[in-house]
């Protein structure tokens, strides 16, 4: 196994055959995506008190006994809280060569749910970052935000995507890719340490819709439910025609990119937050984009990028066109046996507008 970037999913498979990826129950092929790993959970959930990072020569098991406040059976159809914290042991453990290292996301309905899902390792001082080498267990924090779900073992939260060596393209390499295969339209492209790309707040001709708004008290959703809920029981719709949103502090919004965007075959995507600066929020918990997503080559014609908002401190007008996020690129150390969107299931493909998997069409 060799070359420097994204590890594509028959290198994921290779490493699952040496034992580098180890499961319990043993990792299914379902959930090797393109160009990254889904993870399960296992059978029993820890109630925390506080969130908390490992830190260099401690065990998560050990900080668990200064945290616990009791345990969950996973398998009796248990509700995670909204408003608390959990720590869930997941199925799968890693032994990364010295040259291979890790990094972890929430999935797209995950994070659409405002679930948040980050890992944390053995010894680990970042969420959702596994340092080369490591040798060990994994483990989720998960806190429901704004809505109460029902969880069993075997679900699969947030995913692992593998990287050798460093291919993050720099802003020439990124406008060169784009001369050559437009990455964006429906806006301009915005190349500034990453791809940006801004919030679409134009009502479509003849409907005003522009996002949902979370509902502050609202039933459990069972995140096995596939276009089970209806959407007017958790969400308010955003109607507007004056091309503005005022964010409420605390709240959680759905909106989404005005730019469709495509990952080219030989690369992967990752939102990452924009600056600070712009204003005191957050559009990013979900943000993995696998090669193929909205690319023709996979059946897509662009696909918009839900954002998942969360805003901070005070209330804040977010504006038509206003950027509020990055796209960065990275090479895949190959193209990928399948694409997002070819002879997979994937949610996503071609989207606009959309709320998670777990609820019906609006």
């Amino acid at each position: 196994m060799n070359g420097t970037g994204v590890l594509p999913s028959q290198m994921i498979r290779a490493m699952i055959a040496e034992g580098q990826i180890a499961g319990t129950p043993e990792v299914r092929s379902e959930q090797v995506q393109p160009a990254s790993l889904d993870l399960r959970l296992g059978a029993v959930a820890y109630r925390v008190r506080a969130s908390f990072l490992t830190g260099a020569g401690r065990s998560v098991a050990e900080r668990l006994d200064e945290f616990e406040m009791h345990r969950i059976d996973l398998t009796a159809d248990a509700v995670l809280e909204k408003g608390c914290v959990y720590v869930v042991p997941l199925m799968e453990r890693l032994r990364l060569p010295d040259d291979v290292q890790a990094v972890t996301n929430a999935k797209s309905s995950t994070g659409r749910l405002d679930l948040l899902t980050r890992a944390i390792t053995d010894g680990g001082e970042e969420f959702d970052r596994v340092p080369a080498g490591y040798d060990g267990p994994l483990y989720a924090e998960i806190c429901p935000r704004s809505f109460s779900v029902k969880v069993r073992p075997g679900m699969r939260l947030n995913q692992i995507r593998f990287r050798r060596g460093q291919a993050v393209l720099d802003d020439a390499a990124l406008a060169a890719l784009h001369a050559q295969t437009p990455l964006v339209t429906g806006g301009p492209a915005v190349i500034s340490e990453g791809l940006g790309f801004s919030v679409d707040l134009d009502p479509a001709t003849g409907d005003d819709l522009v996002g949902w708004h979370a509902k502050p008290h609202t039933g459990v959703i069972d995140l096995d439910r596939i276009g089970h809920y209806d959407p007017a029981a958790f969400w308010e719709p955003i109607r507007t025609r004056e091309r503005r949103v005022i964010l409420d502090p605390g709240a959680f919004y759905i909106l989404v990119s005005r730019e469709a965007v495509c990952i080219p075959p030989d690369y992967a995507a990752e939102m990452a937050p924009y600056l600070a600066m712009v204003g005191e929020f957050r559009v990013h918990y979900a943000g993995f984009f696998d090669p193929g997503f909205g690319h023709a080559e996979a059946g897509g014609a662009g696909a918009r990028g839900v954002l998942e908002v969360r805003c901070h401190e005070a209330p804040f007008a977010l504006e038509h066109g206003q950027v509020v996020g990055r796209l960065v690129y990275e090479r895949m150390a190959a193209r990928p046996e399948a694409l997002y969107g070819s002879g997979i299931a994937s949610n996503y493909q071609g989207q606009g507008l959309k709320l998670s998997k777990h609820f019906r069409s609006a």
